[in-house]
């Protein structure tokens, strides 16, 4: 039997990256599955590309109304909800003299609003037992320089995992993290970052991962797919680093 057979998985910020791929794993594990976007075009694009059960909807992140929207048409389609991954995030990389309060509010509006707003509306519609995962990042635990907005918004995301655990934990619903360490996503060179900034962090990196390269989209998937099955079962208000090295040695 498929790990996620029967169940109803949503994955925001789906037309890429990690979220992509993870959607992908959820649908060839039996899942019917809810992914979000904020371009239409992107999203029609991923029919060709997906098998399987699932609905595209247009939302973004930071909008409270579309985090609404996007539970009504789950729950309209599917019923309720087994998984719910928050992957949807903006990065920013601004050094101390270059943030603004337009960027800190963007950061913090898509990168942690928006995540507690969509558990709030979904709240009521989740089964016993349901999987909530976050998307948080090893640099809420490491620092680098320039990400004032970007690392605090993922340490704010770290402390949600731990105090919806504990609120939701009464219901058999577990709350979990998974922190990427660098890895091979278009993320970097979305979201009006220098592409030069850009280079020059990545040139750096692999040489401080233990494994000695970047990570892959897929290597998150997999680790989404753990806690959302049956086989994370008993992990709840945890984070998982998936960051070759860069954090723990």
């Amino acid at each position: 039997m498929k790990k996620l057979e029967g169940k109803v998985a949503v994955v925001t910020g789906a037309t890429s990256g990690i979220g992509l791929e993870t959607a992908k794993k959820y649908l060839e594990e039996g899942a019917k599955v809810v992914l979000t976007g904020r371009s239409q075009e992107k999203l029609d694009a991923l029919k060709d590309e997906l098998l399987g059960e699932y609905l595209l909807i247009k939302a973004e992140a930071s909008s409270i109304s579309d985090s609404e929207g996007l539970i009504k048409s789950t729950v309209k389609s599917f019923g309720k909800i087994d998984v719910l991954f928050l992957n949807a995030g903006v990065f920013r990389l601004e050094g101390i003299n270059e943030i603004t309060e337009e960027i800190y509010d963007e950061v913090y509006n898509i990168n942690v609003k928006g995540p507690l707003f969509t558990v709030k509306t979904a709240y009521k519609y989740l089964n016993e037992n349901a999987s909530i995962i976050f998307n948080t990042s090893i640099v809420n635990v490491k620092g680098f320089a320039g990400m004032a907005a970007y690392a605090s918004s993922k340490a704010a995301l770290r402390s949600l995992t731990r105090t919806l655990a504990a609120e939701f934990g009464p219901r058999g619903i577990r709350v979990n993290a998974i922190a990427p360490g660098p890895i091979d996503t278009p993320i970097y060179g979305k979201h009006n970052v220098p592409q030069e900034n850009v280079d020059q962090m990545a040139s750096g990196l692999p040489s401080m991962v233990s494994l000695g390269r970047f990570g892959k989209a897929e290597e998150i998937a997999s680790t989404a797919l753990f806690l959302a099955s049956s086989d994370g079962s008993y992990i709840t208000g945890a984070e998982i680093p998936v960051d070759g090295g860069l954090a723990q040695v």
